[in-house]
């Protein structure tokens, strides 16, 4: 047996790979040098998954990764090959999948997998401890047993690997003859969101309460009011609760507990876009102060902590701080009490509950809001905040990985231009406009998308949800901020979707291209998990954009995905939300108003359409060139107004009273 190759990840981009650089274990990157040796030593390979915020990956590296004993079992045992998730979402998606299948459990990271020489998984779970406890095995003994077992027991290895790849590809869906479609699942998605409703605290079911931004934006846009109060309350008791970060602002990635009350620590920038967008919703269709300041503190901590000096969204925030979870954020009373005035402190404990039992490891206190603010004691409350922030600032701060990830960037460049339409924040519309053309000017190179980039290095083809969310970014940054640019990348973007990924014989979109690199399987999904499912934001953004340039491949593409997962729609519409949101504009296509005339004109114009969900406002100011016909129109001294519905399209005016009449 040749030699292993040492650790090879000091050469890799991603943060969380170059955190194990330095490990003992023979790390090597998923490539072809390190398949091509795992065929060639015919050996089994152990792929670790996780990513640099994931407080479990830490501790298990520490555990064991960063143990020469085990480090040693390792390398004698396995071609070890270490993925960054966030990276490689395919290889994430097919062993989480395989994971499930293989062990009836959900997945998670760190995913620990072992694979066959071919790559086809024979074992897993998720985190190990290096000694045994918690019901789990010891990690070295375990790799000697499942080493033992691929040396002794080839054959039903082997059988189950070919069981393991048809049920892969048995999650494909099938082209199924189907009718037209109507509002059935749209009317089951609400009922099954209403029976899984937590009326008292927000959200759906127990602990850990995830925030579900798709189904949120899905309640948002009902008739019914009471479907809208159930996302308002969720939004409400999150923005109240220690998911949310009452002294920087943001939002952690989940809570351990069903009140909000204790978060995972880590902040993802997948999270905080869409949450954005939702917090602005919420206050345009409430009013509610507590969700305007929400939106204007989470919008305030991605400009000074997740956007690089080149424009790019940084990619998250680590749970762990001096290795503990947590310490980052969370205060001790004597400390508070010392940073405060008597005035501040009292008022600060009553409203944060500081001055209640501690609420996190039973000696530590997390901010959450406890008690009433009367009006009057909102200056003394903010000087407390600013006070606590100044000195939380002086502690050591988590990690964060900052490389750039085209489809996270995406969906906070969406957040952040939709937000800013709401209220009317250039700021945050430069922001948004800033990453936007990183994004065009780093990852867009002869018409083919890239997926991560950091210190100047883009690679990695992108994958599906990157040109989906891409997509759909562009249309909301559009409506902020029209740009002919960004019009032109949303329609090279929508052809290159089609050309690359879309499943011309059944319909529907591949999650990696057409010529991306052959694995055990490729998943065609329309299900959201942490983020949209992209075949569901590619069909809305692609039928959005097919309405507003008449482009019928556009139109066509959507309406084949829709057709692909009707079956599944019909049979158990939960948790396809984005995928429903594309449906209901299917039944009922937006309405798009296109506004035409002297920029300095258009203002109040679009501040009275607003940003209503089923709309569709692009303002179209003199002098641009080169537009397609048919959003061209003649200059004109005032503003124009087109309102389309679908194929219908009424006279213009340029009365803005008569405007708001018609809509």
């Amino acid at each position: 047996m040749s030699p292993v190759l040492a650790n090879r990840l000091s050469a890799e981009t991603s943060p969380y790979l170059l955190q194990h650089a330095d490990n003992p274990v023979h790390w090597q990157p998923w490539d072809a040098q390190s398949l091509a040796l795992a065929r060639a030593e015919n050996r089994p390979i152990l792929l670790s998954i996780g990513y640099s915020a994931c407080h479990w990956c830490h501790v298990m590296a520490h555990e064991s990764f960063e143990d020469a004993d085990v480090a040693a079992v390792m390398n004698r045992l396995f071609i070890n090959i270490k993925v960054d998730r966030e990276e490689r979402p395919d290889l994430d998606q097919i062993y989480q999948t395989a994971h499930q299948m293989l062990t009836q459990r959900s997945g998670g990271w760190p995913l620990t997998m072992f694979l066959a020489p071919d790559g086809t998984p024979f074992f897993g779970g998720t985190y190990f401890p290096r000694e045994a406890r918690y019901g789990l095995p010891g990690f070295a003994g375990l790799c000697e047993r499942v080493a033992e077992a691929f040396r002794d027991r080839r054959g039903d290895i082997e059988t189950q690997n070919g069981e393991l790849r048809r049920t892969l590809a048995g999650t494909v869906p099938a082209a199924e003859a189907v009718g037209e479609f109507d509002r059935k699942p749209l009317a089951e998605a609400e009922q099954a969101l209403v029976r899984a409703f937590d009326p008292i605290d927000g959200g759906f079911g127990g602990a850990p309460k995830f925030p579900h931004p798709t189904d949120l934006a899905f309640l948002l846009r009902r008739p019914d009011p009471g479907l809208r109060e159930m996302a308002l309350i969720t939004l409400k008791r999150m923005s109240e609760g220690g998911i949310y970060d009452q002294i920087g602002g943001g939002f952690c990635r989940y809570s351990v507990d069903e009140r909000w009350e204790i978060p995972h620590f880590e902040k993802m920038l997948y999270d905080n876009g869409p949450l954005l967008a939702l917090s602005a919703d919420a206050w345009a269709q409430s009013g509610d102060p507590l969700y305007a300041r929400v939106a204007a503190e989470t919008a305030s901590w991605v400009l000074r902590e997740m956007q690089a000096a080149d424009g790019g969204y940084y990619s998250s925030l680590d749970a762990d701080s001096e290795g503990e979870e947590g310490k980052y954020y969370v205060w001790d009373r004597v400390e508070v009490e010392q940073l405060l005035t008597p005035q501040e402190s009292a008022l600060a404990a009553r409203r944060w509950g500081f001055d209640g039992p501690p609420n996190f490891e039973n000696r530590h206190w997390h901010a959450k809001v406890a008690g009433d603010l009367r009006a009057e004691e909102i200056p003394l409350l903010e000087s407390a905040r600013q006070k606590l922030f100044a000195a939380r600032e002086q502690r050591i701060r988590p990690g964060r990985d900052d490389k750039v990830l085209t489809s996270w960037n995406a969906l906070m460049i969406e957040g952040m231009a939709h937000a800013a339409r709401v209220f009317g924040r250039g700021e945050w519309l430069a922001s948004a406009q800033r990453a936007m053309d990183f994004i065009r000017r780093t990852m867009w190179r002869d018409k083919r998308l890239l997926a991560t980039a950091k210190d100047g290095h883009a690679h990695l083809d992108a994958y599906l949800d990157d040109h989906a969310f891409l997509l759909a970014a562009l249309l909301e940054l559009m409506q902020a901020g029209f740009r002919n640019e960004d019009l032109s990348f949303a329609i090279e973007l929508a052809d290159t979707l089609l050309a690359r990924f879309e499943d011309r014989e059944v319909g529907g979109f591949f999650f990696t291209a057409h010529d991306h690199e052959a694995l055990i399987h490729r998943p065609k999904t329309g299900h959201d998990n942490a983020t949209p499912a992209g075949n569901g934001i590619a069909a809305c953004a692609l039928q959005r954009l097919g309405h507003l340039l008449g482009e019928a491949r556009y139109l066509t593409a959507a309406e084949r995905t829709l057709r692909l997962f009707w079956p599944q729609l019909c049979r158990s519409p939960a948790g396809f939300g984005s995928l429903l949101l594309a449906l209901e504009e299917a039944l009922t296509p937006p309405e798009i108003i296109i506004l035409h005339g002297p920029a300095d004109q258009m203002t109040e114009w679009q501040h009275r359409l607003g940003a209503a969900p089923h709309r569709l406002v692009l303002a179209l100011p003199n002098g641009i060139a080169s537009l397609p016909e048919i959003l061209a129109r003649p200059e004109s001294d005032q503003v124009n107004a087109w309102v389309c519905r679908g194929v219908t399209c009424l006279p213009p005016t340029t009365n803005l009273e008569e405007l708001i009449l018609l809509i």
